[in-house]
């Protein structure tokens, strides 16, 4: 009967080089009576015959090891629930049916740990804040759940280190608002979950509200140095290092000589051209009354216009050639020759468009 397995076809004929030059050998088919030992030796030594059995071994060998390599990753993709990675599908294909979602990714990828590092931090903050602006409603309700979990993570977070106060402010106001919307005007109709849960949520958001608000960060008492005894090109160095206007202007706000450090020229020139484009500087500029370039007030003309530079330490990267999404310290099974190459950065924003279909 002919050859029959994974694979249909025959293995056909097979040549083997021998003393008296190459010699056919037929494969296991009904039609050849003579095994493969038996031509072997007809057609050469014993060594030969070993040399070929010994290689076909080897060959056999190879083709198995690179075939449960092969079932290994494909067992590995499938249960990429394990994994701190997620593949973003767009659309139905013939090997998977649906696409990928916003509350998948949320829930798939880990934001836990990404909240314990100061690295990432601030880019989970961004995140929550651009979810509770518009996509709240499309998250499931496991979800959901990881969100305000999340969140209480964060507040906990900033109230024991009293660190990135005024980031989660801005988000927790931009929550209430959100729910407060939800539940007012729009109803169980767009909401998953009833409206007694969300009122729920909406309290419990308020009540972090006010301790984020009560939040008093303690002084310490120590007779050493400060940063106002340091020499102003220092303490200038130091304002350099901010990325934002209103960090500057809220540094300034704490001495005198920090204050007239705040509204050094150079230092807003800085800004405007590290978060803006030199076309966007030349077209906004605001020329103050000495006839001078006021870069102080075209900082703030160019932030009600365009929006600023987004910078983070860590951030999720995304793989062109893959299309999953994963943090770069815990990586993805990547088949490209040159995955440092295949990965960017995306920010916040970027994240969530990236779920829009």
């Amino acid at each position: 009967m002919p050859f029959l397995g994974k694979d249909w076809r025959s293995p056909g004929r097979s040549w083997v080089k021998t003393s008296e030059g190459w010699t056919v050998i037929r494969g296991c088919c009904a039609q050849d009576e003579t095994t493969e030992a038996e031509a072997a030796q007809r057609s050469g030594s014993a060594e030969d015959k070993e040399n070929w059995i010994s290689g076909n071994n080897e060959k056999c060998f190879e083709s198995a090891s690179k075939k449960r390599r092969k079932e290994l990753a494909n067992i590995k993709a499938q249960n990429c629930d394990n994994d701190k990675w997620i593949c973003v599908h767009k659309c139905s294909t013939k090997e998977r049916h649906g696409y990928c979602t916003l509350g998948e990714a949320f829930t798939q990828l880990d934001f836990s740990s990404a909240i314990k590092d100061g690295c990432q931090f601030r880019y989970i903050i961004k995140l929550l804040q651009l979810i509770a602006n518009t996509q709240l409603t499309s998250l499931s309700g496991i979800a959901q759940k990881n969100y305000f979990t999340l969140l209480d993570m964060v507040i906990v977070k900033v109230l024991a280190e009293q660190q990135n106060v005024q980031a989660v402010r801005g988000l927790l106001a931009q929550l209430d608002l959100s729910i407060s919307s939800l539940v007012r005007c729009m109803g169980r109709l767009l909401l998953i979950g009833n409206v007694g849960t969300w009122c729920w949520r909406l309290d419990t958001v308020r009540h972090w509200q006010a301790a984020v608000s009560s939040l008093q960060v303690s002084g310490r008492v120590d007779q050493g140095l400060t940063l106002s005894d340091l020499p102003l090109t220092a303490q200038l160095s130091i304002l350099r290092c901010l990325d934002d206007g209103r960090d500057v202007v809220r540094v300034g706000h704490t001495t005198r000589s920090l204050h007239a450090l705040s509204h050094d020229r150079s230092l807003w020139k800085a800004l405007c051209h590290y978060h803006f484009t030199d076309r966007q500087v030349q077209k906004h500029i605001v020329i103050g009354e000495t006839g001078a370039a006021d870069w102080m007030n075209t900082y703030v003309a160019l932030q009600k216009r365009y929006p600023r530079k987004e910078q983070y330490p860590d951030s999720l990267l995304y793989c062109q050639h893959c299309s999953i999404l994963f943090w770069k310290d815990l990586g993805h099974p990547c088949s490209a020759n040159n995955p440092e190459s295949s990965s960017v950065p995306i920010s916040p924003q970027d994240f969530i468009d990236l779920f829009r279909f």
